[in-house]
């Protein structure tokens, strides 16, 4: 048997002894010796095909699954009860968030291990403590206010994010590999949750981020198989949504559902990841160049093409088709911007709704009810509208590539605020929060990464600002001292220094202004992290 080493410094008591216990590990060690060697393969695979795009290539629909994507197959029907997944909640698995979230009025809450997480070893396993109180209905929360925080008569469905599969997990290894983040943060919750969720009368639901390729996804139905099998659980128990979140996992949507098909529930339109992954795909082609990150909305044509494909092609297969994230947060403070916040979700909740997906998701509880109104004018009593066939969709490859039809300009305040919430979101990412509220809007590393790129774009290509100077690496520099600065100034000494302003500088230089892509920000940063 390999050896097994643990790294426990940061841990409580409960951590250490219940959630890492000696059963829970031996099951994190098989999953990783049946499957770590595959995931590593597609990894390189992946790379491959990364390789093949910055030298010329380009992404199409795939001819050996063209029968696949022509023939007649639907997924496994929603389980009756969670068929109606109007309003998403997101967060991360903090304790008073879990409450709060399951609290909200949405339909269902997913507790994110991913983007809205900092992956410190603590966060990564005290979580799972907290979703157990949460299923068990035993969760509290007590605040330095002396305010006390439980669940109420009715919450929201749970379901859970792991980490996509390019994150190791540094504090466990098994003979010295380190185990597959997706792994660990699969592994306990299948452990600890899985049985708790169907003896409730739910099921373990899961979010998969990502993906870029169904081979991929064959790899997590595998995985769902096996955990079934060895905890003596229901074939098709597992019920996960992939999100679309990357360009090639867009040609291969049909693809997707087949390879999870009985433990399928959906895709979801995961456009801030998307829009990353438009600027990484072809990010030293010029034609690719996108405009300030506000201008590049859901209404823009490869946006909007990329979303009625997915509900075209879930409600075909019988399977849901969730909006994505409305990052705006309502201001308490300041009725005519709280106004504008609410006036916004409206919008796109109303679009998402208007075109046939059955449901969306929120970042803040306060928003809920907006998305919720939106969509109750459509549904009504309907649970969804998988029975809405889209037949009038007809996306061809070259619609998905059409970035260079995005109408907008490339300003300087677009510039600073790449570089602002680039910064900040790091600091925060490194103090060991994943999701944070900047300049009203809930910004994770989805949002950090489309910041991050878009700089690194405009300086690849020597964009031009509406006022005619040129985006250069003294230029951003100069702008991050001004922000650097002014980010200080609010904030205060205290604050700054716990921020970790070296080192967040050093790291958004390096993913920023490197020769080299990095292909994820979230990789060098967890070299940060104890």
């Amino acid at each position: 048997m390999s050896t097994t080493s643990i790294h426990d410094a940061g841990l409580d008591e409960r951590s250490r002894t219940e959630i890492l216990s000696p059963e829970a590990v031996a099951f994190l060690a098989e999953l990783h010796g049946r499957f770590g060697a595959r995931r590593t393969q597609l990894l390189q695979a992946r790379r491959e095909r990364h390789a093949a795009l910055q030298a010329g290539g380009t992404l199409d629909f795939l001819a050996e699954t063209r029968e696949l994507r022509e023939s007649d197959w639907r997924v496994a029907p929603p389980r009756a009860d969670y068929a109606d997944r109007r309003v998403e909640i997101t967060g991360p698995t903090d304790r008073k968030l879990v409450i709060n979230a399951l609290n909200s009025g949405a339909r269902g809450f997913m507790a994110d291990f991913e983007d809205a997480n900092s992956p410190t070893w603590a966060n990564q396993v005290s979580g799972h403590a907290n979703l157990i109180d949460a299923i068990d209905g035993t969760i509290t929360y007590e605040s330095s206010d002396g305010r006390h925080y439980a669940l109420g008569e009715e919450t929201a469905t749970l379901l859970v994010r792991p980490r996509g599969w390019h994150l190791d997990e540094k504090h466990l290894t098994f003979g010295g590999e380190p185990i597959a983040g997706a792994f660990l943060d699969f592994g306990l919750f299948a452990f600890h949750s899985a049985r708790r969720l169907l003896a409730s009368g739910s099921a373990p639901y899961l979010y998969l981020p990502k993906m870029e390729h169904h081979l991929e996804a064959r790899l997590w139905n595998d995985v769902f198989t096996w955990a079934e099998e060895t905890l003596g659980l229901l074939s098709g128990s597992f019920r996960a949504t992939v999100l679309i979140e990357t360009l090639p996992a867009a040609f291969q949507m049909d693809e997707i559902l087949f390879e999870l098909r009985d433990h399928s529930y959906g895709l979801n339109a995961g456009r801030w990841d998307y829009i990353f992954s438009m600027i990484k795909s072809f990010r030293d082609r010029p034609e690719f160049v996108l405009p300030d990150r506000n201008d590049v909305k859901m209404t823009v044509p490869f946006m909007s093409s990329y979303a009625h494909l997915l509900v075209a092609t879930c409600h075909r297969r019988g399977a849901f088709a969730m909006g994505g994230m409305a990052a705006l947060i309502p201001s308490r403070t300041d009725p005519e911007a709280n106004q504008r916040a609410i006036e916004a979700v409206r919008a796109d909740k109303e679009r998402e709704a208007g075109i046939g997906f059955d449901g969306t998701w929120v970042a803040h509880p306060d928003v809920v009810g907006v998305a919720l109104a939106a969509f109750d004018a459509v549904l009504g009593a309907q649970p969804n509208q998988i029975a809405k066939q889209r037949d009038d969709v007809a996306v061809s490859a070259a619609d998905l590539l059409d970035a260079g039809s995005t109408p907008g300009a490339i300003t300087e305040a677009g510039l600073r605020g790449d570089i602002s919430v680039g910064f900040q979101y790091i600091s925060f990412w490194l103090g060991g929060r994943g999701a944070a509220g900047i300049n009203n809007l809930m910004e994770d590393a989805a949002t950090a990464e489309i910041s991050r790129s878009q700089i690194w774009q405009w300086i690849r290509h020597e964009a031009t600002l509406e006022d005619g100077r040129v985006v250069t690496r003294e230029l951003v520099r100069a702008l991050l001292d001004e922000e650097m600065d002014r980010i200080h100034a609010a904030v205060g000494d205290e604050v700054w220094e716990r921020g970790r302003p070296e080192e967040t500088r050093a790291l958004f230089e390096q993913v920023s202004l490197s020769d080299d892509f990095p292909e994820f920000l979230t990789i060098p940063a967890y070299a940060l992290l104890d």
